[in-house]
């Protein structure tokens, strides 16, 4: 029995997937970030980095994204969501899962959290501007040297594809056109057909 802490909108999206990918016994629990829910001690005494999602296991809480997918591929190895039996494929995908989570969810924050890095308003809306091109490289990035098609690792879902579908859905609010980027452009197609995937943009919505 697993208990996700995500967010709408949210990097969670891709664990709440996953869970479901896996036919997991899991509860969610919905953090309001407007409601500075994510800053209440309980919150924090699960994740004291006091941001989602927050997977809490048989084993105690586990954060970041490429951690709990990686655990949850590994503690579920029937569902076959990972290349488990070989190393290199393995790094492969820890590799673009970390890539998704260190830069192109950075790139992404600085739409919307420039405040982590600078006070000064004016470097804020210069990051702001910047963040268009700098999302822009990352995608260029991604359908040069990381798409397969029609999966990430070719003919095998795994668990980097709910992730690069979660910051696919990042490209309107950060003015990136992804129909410049045909394998970016199927992948999230395709991908938005899968069951498991509608019914958690479902619940998401609610």
């Amino acid at each position: 029995m697993y208990t996700l802490y995500f967010a709408t909108g949210a990097c969670s999206l891709a664990s709440h997937i996953t869970l479901e990918e896996i036919g997991a016994d899991y509860e969610r629990r919905r953090v309001e970030f407007d409601a500075m829910e994510h800053q209440s001690n309980e919150y924090r005494a699960l994740n004291p980095k006091a941001r989602v999602p927050t997977l809490i296991t048989p084993h105690g809480p586990l954060t970041e994204t490429p951690a709990i997918l990686a655990y949850l591929a590994q503690s579920h190895p029937e569902v076959a969501l990972a290349p488990l039996d070989d190393p290199y494929a393995f790094g492969q995908l820890q590799a673009i899962n970390s890539y998704l989570c260190s830069t192109v969810h950075v790139a992404h924050a600085h739409s919307s959290r420039g405040n982590r890095w600078v006070d000064d308003q004016s470097s804020i809306e210069a990051m702001k501007r910047k963040v268009p091109e700098t999302m822009t490289a990352c995608f260029q990035l991604m359908e040069d040297t990381m798409i397969q098609g029609p999966w990430v690792f070719g003919d095998n879902y795994t668990v980097a594809d709910p992730y690069l579908f979660t910051v696919t859905r990042w490209a309107v609010r950060d003015r990136v056109d992804i129909t410049q980027f045909p394998k970016v452009s199927e992948h999230h197609r395709l991908i938005g057909e899968r069951p498991a995937v509608k019914n958690v943009l479902e619940i998401e919505a609610l």
